[in-house]
């Protein structure tokens, strides 16, 4: 009869052994199911920051560009004007040839800058004067009474760098 009881005792304890085992598998798996649930939001957090990264670097560089050209810019603009009234003491002279000569350099180097974003604000005498949009110089007595809070005279042309004004135009305002 020992022997009976040896094989029951063993019988059970194979049983015990692979009802147990069934619990740790599923278990097993239920914890690798949550590994692989935090490895993928690692992964998603990872990759989101991955793209964060790109866009702000991108921004970045479109910004370092444009603060570049700015600054050129900037620098070209009294060259510009200096220009502008070189040319405009010419045309009062009879050289015609030298005048054209001049006024071909003047529109090359125009629409180079217009190609790198640069444009000139226009602003006409009469127009009515905002502060966001123009630099008043002086104010004067206004000619007639329709001039009065308008522009009368623009000294300085004003210049947008795309769509940021880099250099308001000074005008004079009517008072």
């Amino acid at each position: 009869m020992s022997n009976k009881k040896e094989r029951k005792k063993e019988k059970e304890i194979i049983e015990n052994e692979e009802n147990a085992a069934e619990p740790i598998e599923i278990s097993i798996e239920d914890q690798l199911r949550q590994e692989l649930a935090q490895e993928k939001e690692k992964f998603l957090r990872f990759f989101a920051e991955f793209e964060n990264y790109k866009k702000r670097t991108s921004r970045e560089r479109i910004e370092l560009f444009s603060t570049a050209n700015k600054e050129l810019m900037s620098v070209l603009l009294p060259v510009l004007d200096d220009f502008e009234r070189g040319l405009n003491e010419m045309r009062k002279t009879k050289e015609e040839e030298v005048l054209q000569g001049m006024e071909l350099i003047s529109n090359k180097l125009k629409n180079a800058l217009l190609q790198k974003g640069l444009n000139i604000m226009d602003v006409d005498t009469g127009d009515v004067f905002d502060v966001e949009k123009h630099e008043a110089i002086t104010q004067i007595a206004a000619p007639s009474e329709d001039l009065k809070g308008k522009i009368i005279d623009v000294l300085e042309q004003g210049y947008k760098l795309g769509d940021k004004i880099i250099r308001y135009p000074k005008v004079v305002i009517g008072q």
